[in-house]
């Protein structure tokens, strides 16, 4: 039997598990944050599983077989003012603190995080890496400065407790000398001549960055195309961003050898539906569209997403000082957290990571009332809103995980489900409601009931698999030679039983696929052609107790 294994579509785990039959026992793990700030992403206590006849204000259904986009991941705007806050702390008080914001296990594990390519407004000065008029050669290109002192380390420290950071680049201007206005960084516009140019600076860029290390997930062009009041700031209209990317940022990464680089459009507001649609319909290169909320409906995102058939993230929301943390909890998690990803976005961004107690660092026309995830003052630092609003969702759900069918019966208590890729079920929900809720979710069968306080977040998370066992007399599960038959080969043990059947069973308890074994048969040949991607308990029914093993369709 050929044995090549195809592990982008079938992986196998080295020790299996099997999906308990009475999971009635099963528990729930709810995590809280309420509007009067009397719980903050707290744990509650564990809720059990029973049969579907408990009564509750509002039914929430799940439906794990009707899946939508697969997550990138959750986290903030790592800007040079934040880096720079972060470092004046101690050795001590920083690891702290980048190990709640990015550890996994024991923080919010922040998996994505968006930086400026040269000054964002939420950097200490104006730059950009070769201010050198007429440098269309990049000799002059250099990181040195504010990035290199205060960004890079605290990029490096992060990925070192998470590696597998995806990092997305953006700048606010070019170089000055390339604009129309060429002496200042507020507005202008790209000027043609120096398409080719700037390409080669995105290219310097990237290879700076690999030279310390640090791989870049995806780049956007151009940081709000649309906005020319931003310090620094730069226009870019869509005729003008399709230009750019297909004749020159797209083929110079490219030629590079940074093809694997995403380049994403737009990156501006969800009140213009069509730039994007321009840019994703009429560019090869182009992998989707990203956006912020100041301005417009959070459905553009679905919009443009059916109109392009290309993948859409959200990459900016401020929280600010002005706000009030339950009027912006409600807003930022019916809109953003749940709202984004119930719009098919595959990354949500909120917006700067940290700032010091005056709102800052930023340009003297920066943001002056964006507040951080975190507050630095001196060697310590608070956790305001935002670490809230992207830690009820980036604790639970990681990268790779697939957003499932959820529908609530009640408009008032909105909610978004996700799949992780190990197996666990995780629902994030925001009761809009001023009195509390008891809310029952209900999946499969079986249901759970969960009083949620008034105009509060709670997440819900649960795993379908539980009782490990260590031998499951299954050899190897790969797929045949010829991967477009999307067969699998299932090796059985030669102990002398009659093996009858095997199933494949979905994590929420359903038979998706069922087939009979002849007897005596110590290889199965099965087409799992019907079977969605997903993670499914294999059973193998004989004469003696069943055998289980874990199948992951990829």
């Amino acid at each position: 039997m050929s044995r090549i294994k195809q592990k982008r579509i079938v992986q196998v785990a080295a020790i299996f598990l099997f999906l308990a039959m009475n999971v009635n026992s099963q528990t729930v793990t709810p995590w809280f944050t309420s509007a009067d700030k009397s719980k903050l992403l707290e744990q509650q206590p564990a809720v059990s599983f029973g049969p579907n006849v408990s009564a509750a204000s509002v039914n929430l259904t799940l439906d794990p077989a009707t899946t939508y986009q697969t997550m990138d991941g959750f986290g903030f705007a790592m800007t040079e003012g934040s880096a720079e806050v972060i470092s004046s702390l101690s050795s001590t008080v920083q690891s702290t603190l980048l190990n709640e914001l990015f550890n996994k296990s024991t923080g919010l594990g922040i998996s994505v995080l968006r930086i400026s390519i040269g000054a964002s407004d939420l950097s200490s000065s104006d730059y950009s890496y070769d201010e050198t008029a007429g440098d269309v050669t990049m000799a002059n290109f250099s990181i040195t400065g504010s990035d290199l002192t205060y960004l890079i380390p605290i990029l490096k420290k992060a990925l070192a407790i998470n590696p597998n950071i995806k990092i997305l680049a953006t700048p606010w201007s070019a170089p000055r000398w390339m604009k129309t206005n060429t002496t200042t960084w507020i507005g202008g516009s790209l000027k043609p001549t120096y398409f080719a140019a700037y390409a080669s600076y995105f290219v310097k860029y990237l290879d700076a960055m690999k030279a310390q290390g640090i791989s870049i997930w995806a780049i956007t062009p151009q940081n709000e195309p649309e906005n020319s009041s931003a310090e620094p700031s730069m226009l870019m209209t869509s005729t003008d961003q399709k230009t750019f990317i297909n004749s020159n940022l797209g083929p110079a990464m490219a030629t590079a050898g940074y093809s694997g680089v995403k380049i994403i459009a737009y990156d501006h507001n969800c009140n213009d539906t069509a730039y994007p649609i321009d840019v994703l319909n009429n560019s090869t290169y182009v992998d989707g569209a990203a956006f912020h909320l100041y301005s417009g409906n959070i459905s553009a995102l679905t919009t443009v997403s059916n109109a392009t058939g290309k993948n859409v993230y959200f990459t900016e929301q401020f929280t600010a000082s002005t706000g009030s943390f339950s009027g912006d909890l409600a807003w930022h998690m019916q809109n953003i957290i749940i709202g984004a990803g119930n719009n098919s976005a595959k990354a949500i961004i909120e917006w700067n990571v940290a700032s010091n107690a005056a709102l800052g660092p930023h340009t003297t026309g920066g943001c002056s009332t964006c507040q951080g995830a975190a507050t630095i003052t001196s060697n310590t630092y608070t956790k305001n809103l935002s670490y809230y609003l992207i830690g009820h969702i980036s604790k639970f759900v990681s990268a790779g995980a697939v957003r499932i069918k959820s529908t609530s019966s009640s408009s008032n208590v909105v909610a978004t489900a996700y799949q992780n890729p190990v197996g666990s079920l995780v629902v994030l929900t925001y009761n809009g409601n001023s009195s509390s809720q008891t809310v029952k979710i209900v999946w499969n069968t079986l249901t759970f009931v969960s009083t949620v306080p008034g105009s509060s977040a709670a997440t819900f998370t649960w795993n379908p698999t539980t009782n490990a066992i260590s031998d499951v007399h299954m050899n190897e599960i790969t797929l045949s030679p010829n991967p477009g038959q999307n067969e699998v080969s299932l090796k059985l043990p030669e102990n002398g039983v009659n093996y009858s059947s095997v199933r494949f069973i979905s994590l929420d308890g359903k038979t998706a696929l069922h087939q009979s074994i002849p007897t005596g048969s110590i290889e199965k040949r099965i087409d799992v052609t019907s079977l969605a991607n997903g993670i499914y308990v294999v059973r193998i029914d004989g004469a003696n107790n069943p055998l289980y093993g874990r199948f992951i369709k990829q």
